[in-house]
């Protein structure tokens, strides 16, 4: 057998098409696209398109959701912990947390700390205190005649320089509506005087002292206001 002798099975590859290349190839013209349009344009792709049929991300029904509230723990076992112990990654005698676990490359770190699960076997007495354990994992931990502290993460506290810049961003808010209040007050102050005195000048000196009218007497029953009478 020669490399000149060797060939590749019939059907085993399919020859390019080479499309535009006259109406006698059955390609040409308009190379298999059809006639105007959008698709018939070259770059043009629509994607989740199906030719107007229902398209398949609609097709499925919707199912679940996602709790903003969900616990996010780092899964560990208690066969990975016995492996642990047995390669000298753990310390026996020491407790096993947090810190402890991260130090020794079995978990990195979750928002809410590390949860023990009951897969594998447990035979080394541990002092374990994590965020999390099942029921099972408990009972394995307790009968290879160690314990378990489990606590809650506390929650993470927000950020320094957030708080801060917030913070500050309201002070100087209120130190710039404080200042403009007193300005405003005063130039309306100033202002009031002053209109008071252009008016007072552009009126008439005696449109201001006006004269009394006199008081007419009224007619009453009395005698005073009878006329003569005949003696």
């Amino acid at each position: 057998m020669k490399l000149n002798e060797l060939s590749e099975h019939p059907g085993a590859s399919k020859s390019r098409r080479r499309v535009g290349r006259g109406i006698g190839s059955g390609k040409g013209k308009t190379a298999g696209t059809g006639h105007n349009g959008q698709k018939s344009r070259s770059g043009v792709s629509i994607k989740g398109f199906e030719g107007g049929q229902m398209p398949f991300y609609r097709r499925l029904p919707k199912r679940g959701f996602n709790n903003i509230f969900r616990k996010e723990y780092e899964i560990l076992n208690v066969g990975r912990l016995q492996k642990a112990v047995d390669d000298g990654q753990l310390d026996a005698k020491k407790t096993v947390d947090e810190p402890a676990l991260k130090a020794s490359g079995l978990v990195r770190g979750r928002r809410d700390g590390v949860r023990i699960l009951a897969n594998g076997e447990l035979t080394t007495a541990l002092q374990i205190d994590v965020a999390g354990a099942s029921k099972s994992a408990v009972a394995a931990i307790e009968k290879a005649g160690g314990t378990i502290t489990v606590r809650p993460v506390k929650v993470r506290p927000p950020d320094s320089k957030k708080a801060n810049r917030s913070d500050s961003k309201k002070s100087k808010q209120k130190e710039e509506k404080a200042a403009k209040e007193p300005k405003g007050g005063k130039e309306m102050a100033a202002k009031e005087p002053k209109d008071e005195k252009e008016k007072a000048a552009k009126e008439p000196k005696g449109a201001t002292e006006q004269p009394a009218e006199p008081v007419e007497e009224k007619a009453g029953d009395g005698e005073d206001s009878q006329g003569p009478t005949d003696g």
